[in-house]
């Protein structure tokens, strides 16, 4: 309930951004990047250790192929991502042209082992505040990003803020540079559910134009998130206490 909620603020959001003005901001704009950056902060090895399904539907429109593959993704306690393919149907062209080249970019790109290089904070990013959209218990504000350096994972686009929890909802855009020499552009809608304190990962749309078949779509949705280990107990004790 509260994802779809959100959804229908942000897209009753994005028109009043294109046709008026935002409403009145309690908080000062410093105030909210600043709450964002330490709720993103914490947050950042919290998503560690962690295990999820994903469903990723692809297709190329020009060839009128399409294809749906469902696996785990795990990430591990040095953030790390590697995937578990469970399934696949669909045209093999799709498997292999676009769904694994994808998914063995951001294998590579979690290899690096420096998530505080494309983090979005201040020292990767110029944030340009542009208001705050919705009221009540559905107040979101909006900010515009300006990557300071061309490296791969940065994206020149916008960043939706919950007002109650500083945590993101929506990330969009277009990325400055792509991690494979395969793909010529990429932009994409990431979309977050808050839970817990958390915002976790909900959806992910991508157009991609690759070098090897032109423009492909991807959409991704992300389902049983399981924290593993210690963390995961201690939070499965939490939810219990909380039913």
């Amino acid at each position: 309930m509260f994802f779809r909620s959100m959804t229908s603020l942000l897209l009753l959001a994005a028109g009043a951004f294109a046709s008026a003005e935002p409403v009145a901001n309690p908080r000062p704009a410093e105030e909210v990047l600043r709450r964002y950056l330490a709720a993103t902060g914490s947050q950042r090895t919290a998503l560690r250790d962690v295990s999820m399904q994903v469903d990723i539907q692809a297709n190329i429109p020009a060839l009128n192929k399409s294809g749906r593959l469902t696996a785990l993704r795990h990430i591990s306690k040095v953030g790390k991502v590697t995937y578990e393919v469970l399934s696949f149907m669909g045209d093999n062209m799709i498997k292999r042209d676009v769904i694994a080249r994808y998914m063995t970019a951001e294998v590579k790109s979690s290899s690096n082992g420096d998530a505080d290089a494309i983090a979005i904070n201040t020292d990767n990013y110029r944030f340009r505040y542009r208001g705050m959209y919705g009221d009540g218990d559905w107040r979101l504000h909006l900010f515009e990003l300006k990557p300071k350096k061309k490296r791969a994972g940065l994206f020149e686009g916008w960043l939706w803020v919950e007002d109650r929890t500083g945590l993101p909802v929506r990330e969009s855009g277009r990325f400055v540079t792509t991690p494979s020499v395969f793909l010529k552009r990429i932009e994409f809608v990431r979309d977050y559910e808050l839970r817990d304190g958390m915002a976790l990962p909900a959806s992910i749309e991508s157009s991609i134009v690759t070098r090897v078949v032109g423009l492909a779509k991807i959409n991704i949705r992300f389902h049983d998130i399981h924290f593993n280990g210690d963390r995961g107990e201690l939070r499965a004790q939490t939810a219990a206490l909380l039913r």
